[in-house]
């Protein structure tokens, strides 16, 4: 952290995480400040980079995406040029969600949404044939036992 967060910090970010669309005037009430210095805070939190932005969450499968894979990837080079092209190439595919850089056996994993699985085969066929891709192995999600996309701050500091 770039400093130490206060009590009132730290219930302006639960209080956020739990409801982005939250008035300043009900975040205010809710922390127990007054709207202009709850405003400030919000504020300094976001150039802080504390805040990322404010997002709806979306039914992936609702909107038709009912297929989602994990893909780990191994690649022939971890030379910091081939990692940084790999990234750069993930970023410019839509079905993958998230990219993690891990270290062990494996360079990345993908997590990846597509409508169907040809689509997904699709993706696979490309993702193989991309630079310094030695080799991906796929997982297919059954089901999600947990999503939770907040920061579990009731937990920090506890050791």
């Amino acid at each position: 952290m770039s400093r130490n967060l206060d009590e009132i910090d730290l219930k302006i970010l639960t209080e956020i995480q739990a409801d982005g669309r939250i008035t300043n005037v009900e975040l205010a009430k809710r922390v127990g400040i007054s709207p202009p210095p709850c405003l400030r805070r919000v504020r300094a939190l976001e150039e802080e980079g504390y805040i990322h932005g404010y997002r709806g969450l979306l039914d992936a499968r609702k909107l038709g995406f009912d297929v989602t894979v994990f893909a780990a990837v191994h690649l022939s080079s971890q030379a910091e040029a081939d990692l940084r092209a790999f990234e750069e190439f993930v970023r410019a595919e839509p079905l993958v969600r998230e990219c993690w850089m891990l270290s062990g056996e494996v360079d990345f994993i993908l997590k990846c949404v597509a409508p169907d699985m040809a689509t997904f085969q699709d993706f696979v066929t490309h993702l193989t044939a991309a630079p310094h891709v030695r080799n991906v192995r796929t997982s297919l999600v059954l089901h999600n036992s947990k999503y939770e996309a907040a920061v579990p701050l009731d937990v920090r500091g506890r050791r």
